[in-house]
């Protein structure tokens, strides 16, 4: 540029102070943040002891917001810098919509821990403008190492510890998810509805194992143990894993879960698994989950993962459990090999005393609902009319039934649909009286449709007070729907 008489573009010093200072940082030769802070805390104060902790398992603002020691800024307002952020709602169903929060890059705290103060510096020491990696640091000075050293000991053992949270380990990394805790916290060994020998069984095979640890000890045998849970979909694996972590969490002596959604990581499936079991080693006695363990291990890494279940390494106190709707899909050596998964529970569908528990458990649900009859005679009625249904299909048969009944209100209708060709027929020539059969052609939908719908009239017959409910009659056709995603869409010849 003609009468530049500096670098282009460069106010002078003296015409913008902050222009100034941003260029001689940014063209520094090098620059070390922490080199500087260092420096100067130890230029201020020259007879205390100074640590530099990274924040990052070592929170101390964390700690103190929890209640274990107080915090409070003690630098004049103009000499911090934070940024100003925004939290949304975790979820807009709370009704709330978020809150502003400050992000400290520069600040200076006053902290006060069992009757000990310390001076802590919190500074963003990230050079260069790449999000990655993030290094803030800690400053604490304070007159004694010691209490330093006790007060970080106790703030690494708080931080490694759950607060109502659940180990999920996702992408690579394990991260506590309080939402995951707060989801198993509904999930009660009471509103899972199995064959009750087989529900003792389960309970009985994993509490024994976390009580017995002498035992293994005393027998010398290695104090590790494998359970899969395998069946058609819907039949209660995912409810029974939550129930049994629910029920770990509240012993005396709480075991803690850790959850693998997948190994599919930055470092690839291998680094997964090393991560994972140098987690579950590092927190035995634990829990260690692998929910549709067919999609988590695959044929490239089932060697890998079956060294670090049954190879050198001592894996004492974990308990895995394996969840797969597909037992032939895993790799024998996982599925057969005793000492890896030990024993196997069948999650079949329900049969009809099941399904009838299946639905009084419904029945308490809308006990509250004084605009439904659901009187007890439906239960088995209902359980009649769903054999080869998955509790999954049973709730959506439920589901779509009150949700329909809802949406229609007083207006829901008094017609009686056929079940055959699931529409209402304004006179007699659509049906045969004497066979009761639907005279339409196009009706056959699926394989088995008549003899459901026989079996329907037969429960009809039964008792015709069932018809008059409101209840009764839309479950029939939900039934009827959800029978044709069932797979039986072979059309009758």
């Amino acid at each position: 540029m003609t009468g530049s008489t500096g670098p282009l573009h460069r106010p002078a010093p003296h015409h913008n102070e902050v222009a100034t200072r941003f260029y001689e940082h940014s063209s520094a030769p090098r620059t070390n943040t922490d080199t500087v802070i260092v420096e100067a805390i130890r230029s201020e104060y020259p007879n205390l002891h100074l640590s530099v902790v990274p924040q990052g398992r070592l929170n101390l603002l964390s700690y103190s917001a929890a209640g274990h020691a107080s915090v409070a800024p003690i630098d004049d307002p103009k000499d911090r810098l934070t940024w100003k952020q925004f939290l949304p709602a975790r979820s807009r169903l709370s009704g709330q919509r978020g809150a502003l929060y400050e992000e400290v890059k520069l600040g200076k705290y006053l902290l006060d821990w069992r009757s000990k103060e310390f001076v802590v510096y919190i500074v963003d020491g990230r050079d260069g403008s790449g999000p990655w990696p993030e290094q803030i640091n800690q400053y604490i000075l304070s007159s004694s190492v010691e209490a330093t050293n006790n007060l970080l000991f106790q703030v690494g053992v708080w931080a490694n510890e759950l607060h109502d949270e659940i180990y999920v380990f996702d992408q690579g990394y394990w991260q506590k998810s309080h939402e995951l805790w707060e989801s198993v916290q509904k999930a009660q060994w009471d509103d899972v509805i199995l064959d009750q020998a087989m529900k003792d069984a389960i309970i009985n095979d994993v509490t024994t194992f976390f009580d017995s640890r002498d035992t293994y000890e005393k027998l010398k045998v290695p104090w590790k143990r494998g359970i899969i849970y395998y069946g058609p979909p819907g039949n209660g694996k995912t409810i029974s894993i939550k129930a049994m972590m629910n029920s770990l969490n509240r012993r005396k002596e709480p075991v803690p879960t850790l959850y693998v959604k997948t190994l599919a990581s930055f470092g690839g499936p291998e680094y997964s698994i090393n991560s994972i079991f140098t987690m579950a080693r590092r927190t035995a006695p634990c829990y260690l989950v692998f929910e549709d363990l067919d999609s988590i291990v695959s044929d490239n890494v089932r060697s890998y993962f079956l060294n670090a279940v049954d190879g050198i390494q001592k894996n004492d106190g974990i308990l895995m459990v394996g969840s797969t709707n597909h037992l032939d899909r895993l790799d024998p050596g996982i599925a057969k090999r005793p000492s890896r998964f030990d024993r196997k529970y069948l999650f079949p569908n329900p049969d009809e005393k099941e399904r009838e528990a299946y639905m009084h458990f419904w029945q308490t649900k809308q006990k509250d609902n004084d605009e439904l009859e659901f009187p007890d005679k439906l239960c088995p009625a209902i359980a009649r009319i769903t054999d080869g249904f998955s509790f999954a299909y049973l709730q959506e048969a439920m589901v779509a039934s009150l949700l329909a009944i809802a949406h229609n209100g007083e207006k829901h209708s008094d017609a009686r649909v056929c079940l055959e060709c699931m529409s209402v027929h304004d006179n007699s020539s659509a049906i045969d009286l004497e066979a009761r059969v639907c005279r339409q052609q196009s009706v056959r939908v699926f394989k088995g449709l008549y003899e459901w719908v026989w079996e329907v009239r037969q429960v009809d017959d039964s008792d015709k007070d069932l018809e008059n409910y409101v209840l009764w009659r839309e479950v029939k056709k939900q039934v009827r729907m959800l029978r044709e995603q069932l797979g039986e869409t072979t059309p009758e010849k």
